[in-house]
């Protein structure tokens, strides 16, 4: 799947409070996210250490 959700914030050990916090600083719409994901590429297009860290789970999960 090339679409990160809320469940793979969870699972990586992330809050839903944090998750919201992070999509307004970044002027994403949490909504949105919650309803549909956001795409691999585009959280990754954040920089934020964070996002890489959630892509990296996600990755060992599916891969594993």
């Amino acid at each position: 799947n090339d679409r990160i959700t809320i469940a793979d914030v969870r699972r990586a050990g992330y809050c839903t409070r944090g998750a919201r916090r992070w999509f307004e600083r970044y002027g994403l719409d949490f909504k949105a996210f919650l309803r549909d994901g956001i795409s691999v590429e585009d959280f990754r297009a954040t920089g934020d250490a964070c996002a890489l860290d959630i892509i990296e789970k996600k990755k060992a999960r599916c891969d594993g």
